[in-house]
């Protein structure tokens, strides 16, 4: 894991880490260069947050204690933002026993890796702010009505720092990653500004230009 503590002014977002995860050139257009396009998967994601995301809310039930919209911090990974629900579970005498993250998501469990990146992040902040150890967290999506259980395991916890490690390389030199062209390029809402076949036809170009300058000098 990667040993280092950022300042307050280099903090990136956290949320970011689920993009770079996805697709790094995603991440770079959407963090690095400000831009932004929305499709139907990304408005129905934000509404259910603005559904979730109201930090005036909270509600009791039992011993266990609902509340939303949890701000996050960790200088380990430099990296902020919020976390959409925390139930904190509290003895009768009202001592804290056990805290788990909820982290709400549309559609249902990914085959990749970049919800549960997010979620552990989230955890590690969590640790770090409060100086705890949290075993995992639940991703909650709307499609299946379910919680399915993330184990913040060792090899989990290394791919966010790496993740998070990489994020602040890109972004202190200002480049967005280059365009890889995959079947994830499909449901990116980012599709029509990040031109992900731009790479081969780059190629293609410099081949021509280059034949062409090569025939150029055999005709001086």
């Amino acid at each position: 894991m990667i040993d280092k503590m950022y300042a307050e002014e280099d903090l990136l977002p956290l949320s970011g880490i689920q993009h770079f995860a996805y697709c790094p050139r995603q991440w770079g257009l959407i963090h690095v260069e400000n831009q932004w396009v929305e499709n139907l998967g990304t408005a129905l994601g934000r509404l259910i947050h603005q559904r979730v995301d109201n930090h005036y809310f909270s509600e009791t039930r039992g011993e266990v204690s609902i509340e939303r919209s949890i701000p996050l911090v960790s200088k380990q990974l430099g990296l902020y933002g919020m976390a959409d629900l925390l139930e904190i579970r509290r003895e009768q005498q009202g001592q804290i026993v056990n805290l788990t993250l909820v982290e709400y998501k549309k559609g249902k469990p990914k085959k990749d890796d970049c919800d549960e990146v997010q979620l552990c992040a989230q955890g590690i902040c969590l640790e770090e702010m409060l100086g705890i150890t949290l075993c995992g967290g639940y991703m909650y999506y709307d499609t299946i009505k379910h919680r399915q259980w993330v184990p913040f395991t060792y090899v989990l916890r290394c791919r966010v720092s790496e993740l998070a490690y990489l994020m602040h390389e890109y972004y202190a030199d200002g480049k967005t990653p280059i365009a890889t062209k995959s079947r994830k390029c499909k449901g990116c809402s980012m599709e029509s500004v990040c031109i992900p076949g731009l790479d081969k036809l780059k190629g293609k170009t410099e081949k021509y230009l280059s034949n062409y300058l090569l025939e150029v000098e055999k005709d001086l």
